[in-house]
């Protein structure tokens, strides 16, 4: 090499450098590129999403190759800074071990970290350009990759460790959760929350979202004609449960329209003329998630499920629209009680109906009481207190502060939900109350 100029020399130290520079670059795109973005731009055409998605498939190949290419470019780099280093200063241990700081200098500046932060930065970007250049020399350096690999798996045998087959490639489905909550940018509130909430349909059980046995709206099929008709003008739903001699012997379902038709045609509303319009009740095991009855009502083209438990009682009702719920949050108000039994108080209290829902007043009111027990307000303050309270009872549960207004029945009928102390009567307020009352 002496008769090598030392410019010449000197650029060629530049090139291994950037050379070297590219390599790192390439590592880091390749290995923080996200794969579900890359199989995005790969369906739509992008042949470097696709070659880069085939390199991603096998780790091993990749890192073999870009390594391979890297120390051959690093250590070709200091060898050829050693010869500088003595054309220039003279042979000596000082001079080597200048030199030797020196080009690990330069490696680390230009040629590790800068690349590799670049990379990072712009991986999605950088990886499929990276990948159009990687996969020829992959081809070019296939047997000597290959002979590596050989010592590379098995060390990893010996070390009995096992790299998953899609390391990188799938999100759980909490994981998916996560990105929609912290995709502000991506998503409006009320678009995330909306997303957010059809991940959770599987931990739902109906039993969590129905209404309860004794708030059913239901007929009895053996009442006076006069009650029946009655009962049918002043109903607010459009299908009611019909049931004989007793509420728990539920015999059908009425649809008030089929009703309408009968009057138009002169019928007479009567037992046995309603009895020929009764579709067959559907049934829903009390422990199905609401996803799994969500599928279900699809599929057998039903909207109102009576849910029953394992001994086949009737716990309560449930319908496609209380599911939908769950999703877009309260969207009906045709009944009077369509706000859960919750009134607020001009001192900033609430009162609730003791057998409201408690993810329903979770909802609307933003408490936290917890949901894996007891599902309305009364079955969490008798499981809490372990007895029937008296009216004026007093005390604080899940940080809420809570009284007694009524009992009636062996069971509480109005509870009063009082606002922390310090804190103003908007205290008691869900997060869509607020954002509807700053408008």
């Amino acid at each position: 090499m002496d008769a090598i100029p030392l410019e010449t020399l000197g650029i060629a130290l530049a090139v291994l450098l950037v050379v070297s520079g590219s390599f790192s670059l390439a590592e880091t795109a390749m290995m923080a590129a996200n794969r579900v973005r890359l199989r995005h731009r790969a369906q739509r055409g992008s042949h470097g999403a696709r070659v880069a998605l085939q390199l991603l498939a096998r780790t091993d190949r990749l890192l073999g190759v870009i390594l391979l290419g890297n120390n051959l470019i690093n250590a070709a780099a200091a060898t050829l800074t050693a010869v500088l280093a003595e054309r220039l200063f003279g042979q000596g241990k000082f001079v080597l071990a200048a030199g030797t700081v020196a080009i690990t200098f330069l490696i680390l500046v230009f040629s590790e970290v800068t690349p590799k932060v670049v990379g990072a930065a712009y991986a999605d970007r950088v990886a499929p350009m990276a990948a159009i250049v990687l996969a020829p020399l992959l081809k070019v350096a296939k047997p000597a990759v290959w002979f590596v690999n050989l010592f590379v798996q098995a060390l990893l045998k010996l070390m009995r460790i096992e790299p998953p087959a899609d390391a990188g490639g799938t999100f759980s489905q909490e994981e998916i959760r996560a990105l929609v909550l912290e995709g502000n940018q991506y998503f409006r509130g009320k678009h995330r929350a909306m997303l957010a909430n059809l991940f959770d349909l599987e931990a739902i059980t109906v039993e969590d979202v129905m209404v309860p046995r004794p708030q059913i709206h239901a007929i009895d099929l053996g009442a006076k004609p006069q009650l029946l008709r009655q009962q049918l003008a002043t109903s607010y739903h459009t299908r009611l449960p019909v049931y004989e001699t007793s509420p728990d012997q539920i015999v059908g379902v009425l649809h008030l329209k089929n009703v309408v038709g009968l009057m138009q045609d002169g019928g007479e509303i009567d037992p046995e003329s309603l009895r020929p319009l009764l579709r067959k009740p559907y049934f829903v095991p009390a422990g199905t998630s609401l996803l799994t009855q969500l599928t279900q009502f699809q599929a057998d083209r039903q909207r109102i499920g009576l849910v029953v438990d394992e001994y086949g009682e009737l716990k309560g009702l449930v319908t496609i629209e209380d599911i939908v719920e769950e999703i877009i949050g309260e969207f009906t108000t045709t009944a009077p009680d369509a706000g859960g039994g919750v009134r607020r108080e001009a001192d900033g209290s609430v009162t609730v109906d003791g057998m409201a829902s408690l993810r329903a007043v979770n909802r609307r009111l933003g408490t936290r009481f917890p949901l894996d027990g007891p599902k309305t307000l009364n079955g969490l303050i008798v499981d809490h207190l372990g007895d029937i309270p008296e009216a004026g009872t007093s005390f604080r549960l899940a940080g809420q502060s809570i009284e007694v207004v009524q009992t009636q029945d062996r069971a509480i009928k109005v509870v009063r939900l009082l606002p922390p102390v310090g804190r103003p009567a908007s205290a008691l307020q869900s997060k869509d109350e607020k954002a509807s009352s700053s408008r």
